[in-house]
Order: C-alpha cells, then sequence, then structure tokens
C-alpha cells in the first residue's frame, strides 16, 4: 500500500475518559469537541449515529458500542448528547419552531436513553447533555439541571 498521509500516534493501550454517543451533524462537532476538552475528556471512544436510538436495531447496536467501550477501553463514564433542529426527529419545526418545547423532548428522550444504559450497565456514570447552536446544556448530570 501507498502511504498517503504520515503522522505519529502512541500504539500503547488507553483507558477511555467516556464513551460519547452524538449525532453526526457537522453544525455541532466544534463545540461538542470543545466541550469534551473542557470537561478534561480527552480520550473519548465518539459513538456517533444520526440522531440517536430510534429503531430496536439502533438500539442494540449502541448498547453494544456502550460494552465494547467498557470492555476494551475500561470507561466508566457515558456522556449523551442530542442537539437543536435535529434532521431525524423533524428539526425544530416539528416542535412548531418552539425551541422549549424541543429542548423539552430531547431532556425527556436523553433521559430515557440513560435509565437504559444505567440498567444495563449500573457501574457507569451516565451524563446527558442538550446541545443547541447558543451553548450546551445539561439536561441530566448527578440529577442535576445547569448550563454547561
Amino acid at each position: 500500500m501507498e502511504k498517503v498521509f504520515h503522522f505519529d500516534s502512541a500504539a500503547d493501550p488507553y483507558v477511555a475518559d467516556a464513551a460519547v454517543l452524538c449525532c453526526f451533524d457537522q453544525r455541532i462537532r466544534l463545540a461538542v469537541y470543545k466541550f469534551l476538552q473542557k470537561r478534561g475528556i480527552l480520550r473519548p471512544d465518539m459513538i456517533i449515529v444520526a440522531g440517536g436510538a430510534k429503531t430496536d436495531f439502533e438500539r442494540d447496536f449502541i448498547l453494544e458500542q456502550v460494552r465494547m467501550s467498557i470492555l476494551l477501553h475500561s470507561t466508566e463514564r457515558i456522556s449523551l448528547m442530542s442537539h437543536s433542529d435535529c434532521a431525524t426527529y423533524g428539526g425544530l419545526a416539528a416542535f412548531g419552531g418552539d425551541p422549549e418545547k424541543e429542548a423539552l423532548h430531547h431532556k425527556q428522550e436523553l433521559h430515557r436513553a440513560a435509565q437504559l444504559i444505567q440498567d444495563k450497565f449500573p457501574e457507569v456514570r451516565v451524563e446527558c447533555f442538550f446541545v443547541t447552536f447558543e451553548g450546551i446544556f445539561a439536561a441530566l448530570e448527578q440529577g442535576v439541571d445547569q448550563v454547561a
């Protein structure tokens, strides 16, 4: 094979700071990575799925990815992230253009997902965040709601 790009990277095994589930929407990517760095998550196991677990297949896939992160990289923290104007949910228009209604829906979805993960993997800490185009909000973190 022809080498087309050179970089130096440590080949040593690592412990993931968190497994992070988020959407692949490019509009939120930079904010998500900066937010993770600010929180000290420098070695995340990224689980990128459009919109999150909308079907049984997606749910099972995500749970398997979380399991593998725990097994292979000793992950103890799971960060679940959803975002405003997500096309998988029909965008902001699906909530009548009402950002508060949209945020409440995403908070409920995140809580449901957090409960599922906590039930399957009681040894991990689960945090939930809602990403808007103005900031990232804690939807569930040790039971505390706050602006991040």
